[in-house]
């Protein structure tokens, strides 16, 4: 019987040696895909704009509290609306995974959700502070309405950090700190684009976010001051609330198309109004780019709106919150000043970047 062992060693060692090489091309595309992830993600995080040191800031000892260890405190997150938003998913899972990288057992981070509703959110913050919390980080629905929270939480010495929306109250009194934009700051930015966009001349309607908080108060008012100093001759022609939500945004658009149906652009407060526009734009059979469209957020689809021709900016308004929050915090047990406001920056989409930075979009 002829022995077939030694014919088989080459093709083996050919075999082996091809599994070694696709073991090694696998691994080098999964480290690279690993290293894309890390480095989007890293670009998408918060960075600090200013953080207003020459301002009023707050210590532990001035607030009356005492140290937490925050690895083994009970942490109560109030999330003002439904999870239905890009914004609002994003910021409540920043705080979730920063949370799980500080090593917090995930019983101790205890969140709620007002669903819009702020008689809701009240209670919510209420009974989080009943169950003990030792630290609050509250995305205000309103920036008005916190009296009683604030007394309550205040009586445990219970630190307040308000993030995105800041409440009209005293700082280092009634709450901690405010982490957020600079809202007038933003609307200026999409005033200077609406220009750009219009060059200078035209007729622009206002898509408004929900009443009753500082935000939609000062994107509309940052906007309204730019454009009559940069662009005069454009003219405000129509506004009305979408209540920050897609649905309404649509609604809003259908009835300015109706009251304006020669309008030459739109300013959305929210990308979920702006992709309402734009649905309301293709029923009454306008084309992309017929009407300009500037917003704020810094959503996938409203960067996405920019690539297919529908949106002609996006100022961001970053949501990842987690980190800035519980660094903080930290800070604020360890004993070190914390200032009143801090502001993040915001970067902007616009032709010449939506598509290579899509990936930064949330």
């Amino acid at each position: 019987m002829i022995d077939m062992r030694g014919r088989w060693r080459p093709a083996l060692a050919v075999l082996s040696a091809a599994a070694l090489l696709m073991s090694g091309c696998a691994k080098s595309e999964d480290d690279n895909a690993g290293s894309a992830s890390t480095a989007n993600a890293s670009a998408a995080a918060q960075a600090t704009k200013s953080a207003d040191a020459a301002g009023a800031t707050c210590t532990l000892q001035q607030y009356g509290g005492t140290k937490v260890d925050l690895k083994t405190a009970a942490i109560g997150f109030s999330q003002s609306e439904k999870e239905a938003n890009p914004f609002r998913i994003a910021e409540t899972q920043s705080i979730k995974d920063e949370a799980g990288k500080l090593g917090i057992p995930a019983g101790n981070l205890k969140t709620t959700n007002a669903d819009s509703k702020f008689d809701k959110q009240i209670t919510d913050v209420s009974t989080l502070i009943d169950q003990g919390v030792q630290l609050l980080i509250i995305a205000p629905l309103n920036s008005d309405g916190w009296d009683s929270v604030f007394a309550k939480a205040n009586a445990k010495h219970i630190p307040i950090v308000t993030i995105d929306r800041k409440i009209n109250a005293k700082s280092c009194t009634n709450y901690l700190t405010f982490i957020g934009s600079d809202f007038a700051e933003q609307g200026k930015r999409a005033a200077d684009k609406m220009a750009k966009a219009l060059n200078n001349t035209g007729t622009v309607s206002i898509l408004l976010g929900a009443p009753g908080n500082n935000v939609t108060t000062l994107r509309t008012s940052g906007f309204k001051d730019e454009l009559a100093k940069v662009a005069p001759g454009i003219k405000i022609v129509f506004e009305q609330t979408g209540n920050f939500s897609r649905e309404d945004g649509q609604k809003t658009a259908e009835q300015l198309l109706q009251a304006n149906p020669n309008v030459n652009g739109i300013y959305a407060e929210n990308d979920e109004m702006a992709l309402g526009a734009i649905t309301a734009l293709k029923g009454a059979s306008k084309k992309a780019g017929d009407v300009k469209i500037v917003t704020i957020d810094g959503t996938k689809g409203a960067v996405q709106g920019i690539v297919d021709g529908w949106i002609y900016s996006v100022i961001e308004s970053n949501p990842r919150f987690g980190p800035l929050a519980f660094s903080t915090a930290t800070k604020f047990f360890n004993g070190e000043a914390i200032p009143e406001n801090i502001i993040i920056q915001d970067r902007e989409y616009d032709t010449t970047n939506a598509s290579s930075d899509l990936g930064l979009a949330y």
